[in-house]
């Protein structure tokens, strides 16, 4: 993989996403057979895949949807979730030419993904538009396929295998976790906050929705590591 402009093609971007692709295929695929089992109708499925392409958010929405939690919680809890992207595309935009057009930088925006942001930050040039394009493209259609063979799957294999499938949600957030806890004893502390506050809110009879769980527990937990750890998070201890 080169870095230099002439190179930064839509061609190179569709092989560099291919990795990326097949990775969103299994992911997707079990989002899709669980939204089969909630009763979410293909469109529906799609579309919601469509328009947050976040796997973590969309089984955490998924999950509230599932419970009627309100919309005003929805939205919340998928801000509070995804909040990383602003910073990663902030991050991005610097590497973008000065005169890239603003319906392009939407586009890089919308398709912004952990794994495209890490294969892009490897570039040494500028990134092209039709370089970005290539990877959201291959990676979306991936991320689509997949919810639709899920859905498609879901409706054919035994439903207790469907959901088993539920699982998926928890292997995503340990393998998101594990690795820069085991690294960093302030991201560990994060977490271990995080969880804390989440098992304690659980626990109080107060009827609290799952949404707003996530939102005190995590918001809290990250408030309190910039207080305590400014400027030190993800340095290994």
């Amino acid at each position: 993989m080169t870095g230099t402009g002439q190179n930064l093609t839509f061609t190179a971007g569709v092989k560099d996403a291919l990795p990326i692709c097949f990775g969103y295929l299994s992911v997707s695929l079990a989002f899709g057979m669980i939204a089969a089992d909630r009763g979410m109708p293909p469109w529906a499925a799609v579309l919601f895949a469509a328009s947050c392409v976040s796997g973590t958010g969309q089984f955490v929405g998924l999950n509230l949807l599932a419970v009627s939690a309100p919309l005003i919680e929805l939205l919340c809890t998928l801000a509070v979730i995804n909040a990383r992207y602003l910073l990663m595309s902030v991050s991005l935009s610097q590497k973008m030419p000065p005169g890239m057009p603003l319906w392009q930088r939407l586009i890089v925006a919308y398709g912004n993904t952990d794994e495209i942001f890490a294969m892009a930050s490897t570039q040494t040039a500028h990134l092209t538009f039709p370089y970005m394009a290539g990877m959201i493209l291959i990676s979306v259609s991936g991320w689509l396929a997949g919810t639709i063979l899920g859905e498609i799957a879901g409706g054919i294999i035994p439903p207790s295998l469907v959901t088993a499938m539920n699982i998926a949600l928890y292997a995503m957030y340990i393998a998101l976790i594990v690795p820069d806890a085991a690294k960093s004893k302030q991201i560990a502390l994060v977490v271990l906050t995080a969880a804390v506050l989440s098992c304690v809110l659980t626990l109080l009879p107060n009827g609290m929705g799952d949404g707003w769980r996530i939102i005190i527990a995590g918001t809290s937990a990250a408030v309190l590591g910039a207080v305590l750890f400014p400027g030190e998070a993800g340095e290994p201890k």
